[in-house]
């Protein structure tokens, strides 16, 4: 399966789950889709045995063939292209890669080449022997989509997969959580994490991905998001407490599980959790469907 790890904002300690729930659960794999800011690495030390370069494609203009009709720029619905009396501008961070510009060129002046987006690393955590994947964009580079639908393909089919998605609810999140089993949203009790939360909860209802929260830095006398979930019937699916201990590992680069192993069945239940509600949705799904075909329960 794959389990996505998002958040409405930054900070929240999107991969202090992410990292410390690979390292609790056994036969799943890590993939960083943070590209734009990778750090489980920092986290989990992985050994990188492999790094492969990620392109994409961008239009280039061949002038032997160029009448300056102006089809490609009226077809760009991202305004890529611009075309003046005697130049072609291409805009390469508005591009898309879709294709469309030298399909419709009538006189095939447009060829697709490919630009270097980013860098795919693969490597290996140890001593539990899980698998780590990352990627990693060239700096400047404005399109992260493209790059972390590489990393998912990654995705193996008989392993948990771990993704640890951007923050925010932007395209390159959208990109990470699409197509997940399930995503985890971790939130802190601010009002400011209340209200990203409630982004991310928008964007997963509209995608129709099953979700749960995960509330961290949670204080006994801090119950906003708590009150926010039982309200909604989102489920808690864990609570880290704000503790002082907890910061200094993470200052130091060390997985929360490692330095307190009590942890780990925290996490081992998060997962449990995960499964739980999988099945009670599917169990939902199931009568309603009956229902609807108009079959008696």
């Amino acid at each position: 399966m794959i389990i996505s790890v998002a958040s409405g904002k930054g900070g929240t300690g999107k991969t202090t789950i992410a990292t410390n729930l690979v390292l609790s659960i056994p036969n799943s794999i890590y993939l960083d889709a943070d590209v734009e800011e990778p750090n489980g690495h920092l986290f989990l030390n992985p050994t990188i045995l492999d790094e492969k370069v990620i392109s994409r494609k961008i239009p280039e203009i061949d002038y032997n063939r160029c009448n300056f009709c102006g089809v490609c720029a009226k077809t760009c619905e991202f305004h890529a292209i611009s075309v003046l009396p005697k130049m072609v501008l291409v805009f390469d961070e508005l591009c898309h890669s879709c294709g469309a510009c030298a399909y419709f060129c009538p006189e095939k002046a447009i060829v697709e080449v490919d630009k270097p987006l980013g860098l795919l690393q693969t490597g290996e955590i140890l001593p539990e022997k899980r698998s780590f994947y990352e990627g990693r964009i060239n700096i400047g580079e404005m399109m992260a989509s493209p790059l972390i639908a590489e990393l998912k393909k990654i995705c193996h089919p008989d392993k948990i997969n771990i993704v640890d998605a951007p923050a925010g609810t932007s395209c390159s999140m959208v990109e990470s959580v699409r197509d997940a089993d399930y995503c985890i949203l971790v939130t802190e009790p601010t009002p400011f994490g209340l209200h990203d939360l409630k982004l991310s909860v928008e964007v997963l209802q509209f995608l129709e991905i099953p979700f749960g929260v995960v509330i961290n830095k949670s204080q006994k006398e801090s119950d906003i998001i708590e009150d926010y979930c039982s309200e909604t019937g989102t489920p808690v699916l864990l609570k880290l407490p704000f503790d002082r201990r907890l910061a200094e590992a993470y200052s130091r680069g060390e997985p929360a599980v490692k330095v307190f192993p009590e942890l780990k069945k925290q996490f081992v239940d998060l997962y449990e959790k995960i499964l739980e509600d999988l099945r009670k949705r599917k169990i939902k799904n199931h009568k309603r469907d009956r229902l609807v075909t108009g079959i008696s329960i």
